[in-house]
């Protein structure tokens, strides 16, 4: 479906407005490979909403991991982007297309601020935190950086209960992304200088920052860094595990797309798994043809409950 019968659905029609969804639309896109796919089977009206909320995040998220920066430069940039938030939010106007969406979005849905000042917060963590001593150290973090993305979009999903009945689970589901994706992503955020992995948890198999700059430059990861990573594993399922009732609260028409990014962020812990946790030399990708097979059936689902 094109951008514009999902605007003309969505009932957005300011022609401002409608070019600052699209560049929202691209950049899930450009960005968000399994994440743009599991949108495609929202209803076209809640589409737009979510690429809003994708396109901001995606925009500080740019910010915080520009290499060509510095902190002093990325810090004055976040401060600039929440000060046009926080402006545009007063004002109920702003000219910049992405923070245009987004109000428009917020307003919509009647999504509370407390979850992108969350956001904002652990954006900040992350230029200048690179460590986190304990699981509670990261859970701070992990709750601004993905819990509050769940239950940013959950307004917009809809539930079959009350809001606040669902909001634990969608809330575990972005954690349980999130760590997924601190897994998957180990060797990469160790080039960026950053462990997104609980320091005591790795000493209790003997590695720590030094053994997993030695994997990721040797191209091995040896038996305790792979340890080491099936316990993270674990974890990371075990949120998936809280998450899961939560797909029955949604509303039916979305819990089609919901649970298809369920599985395939699943899937990248199956992949792990598959390699032995040998994540340090190589990304692991849910291929093309796994991402149709879990969606194809999905779609066929999504497109009942719409017409029911």
């Amino acid at each position: 479906m094109s951008a514009e019968r999902e605007l003309d659905a969505a009932g957005i029609t300011a022609p401002a407005l409608r070019d600052a969804y699209r560049r929202c639309r691209e950049l899930n896109a450009q960005h968000g490979r399994t994440y743009y796919l599991a949108t495609r089977l929202l209803s076209a009206e809640q589409r737009p909403a979510v690429h809003a909320l994708y396109g901001f995040a995606r925009w500080v998220d740019d910010v915080v991991d520009d290499v060509h920066s510095g902190i002093d430069a990325k810090t004055a940039e976040l401060e600039a982007v929440e000060g046009r938030l926080r402006a545009a939010l007063d004002a109920g106007t702003t000219d910049d297309p992405v923070l245009a969406a987004l109000m428009d979005t917020v307003q919509r849905y009647d999504i509370p601020l407390q979850h992108f000042r969350d956001f904002m917060a652990s954006m900040r963590m992350d230029l200048t935190v690179t460590d986190y001593p304990t699981f509670a150290d990261l859970g701070r973090y992990v709750h601004g950086s993905a819990a509050v993305i769940g239950l940013q979009v959950l307004p917009v999903l809809g539930t079959s209960v009350p809001r606040e009945e669902a909001e634990p689970a969608a809330a575990a589901l972005g954690v349980a992304f999130q760590l997924t994706n601190f897994i998957r992503d180990v060797g990469e955020d160790l080039d960026r200088g950053r462990v997104y992995l609980p320091a005591d948890e790795l000493a209790e198999f003997g590695v720590d920052r030094e053994r997993l700059l030695y994997a990721r430059a040797s191209g091995r990861a040896d038996q305790q860094v792979r340890a080491a990573l099936r316990d993270q594993v674990r974890r990371a399922r075990e949120h998936y595990d809280r998450a899961w009732p939560g797909i029955g609260m949604l509303a039916p028409r979305s819990r089609p797309c919901v649970l298809t990014a369920y599985r395939l962020y699943g899937r990248i812990l199956d992949l792990v798994e598959d390699a032995d946790c040998d994540v340090l030399s190589r990304r692991v990708v849910v291929s093309n043809g796994r991402r149709l097979a879990v969606a194809l059936p999905a779609l066929a689902k999504a497109m009942f409950a719409r017409a029911a």
